[in-house]
């Protein structure tokens, strides 16, 4: 079992840049693919961006595609988002998200491990 926790939110104004950590519990990190999502009032949780459990794949949306990078550190048990050019519609609640052999890195219900989100607030 994998407990997650993410830190890094805030308040930025647009153009501005957060970096967002998720922290994770347990011995195996490295097996898992783990992935952000967002879910703004009102709207469905949506995928951002994902990473395979060796970090040679990363999987983006086409809204943060350019701006937003996903990486790893397996050392560390830790995931990071590192968010720049930083728009009013990005904000929303950010959530880690950890599973094993995923096949669609787009679809949350095929993670197993969602920690309890951050905000992430861009001013105009």
């Amino acid at each position: 079992q994998v407990q997650l926790v993410e830190s890094g939110g805030g308040l930025v104004q647009a153009g501005g840049s957060l970096r967002l950590s998720c922290a994770a519990s347990g011995r195996t990190f490295s097996r898992y693919d783990m992935g952000w999502f967002r879910q703004a009032p009102g709207k469905e949780r949506e995928f951002e961006a994902a990473i395979s459990w060796s970090g040679e794949t990363t999987v983006y949306a086409d809204s943060v595609k350019g701006r937003f990078t996903i990486s790893r550190d397996n050392a560390k048990n830790t995931m990071y988002l590192q968010m720049n050019g930083l728009k009013p519609e990005d904000t929303a609640v950010y959530y880690c998200a950890a599973g094993t052999t995923i096949a669609s890195y787009t679809n949350p219900f095929l993670y197993a491990y969602w920690g309890q989100g951050t905000q992430v607030t861009v001013s105009s």
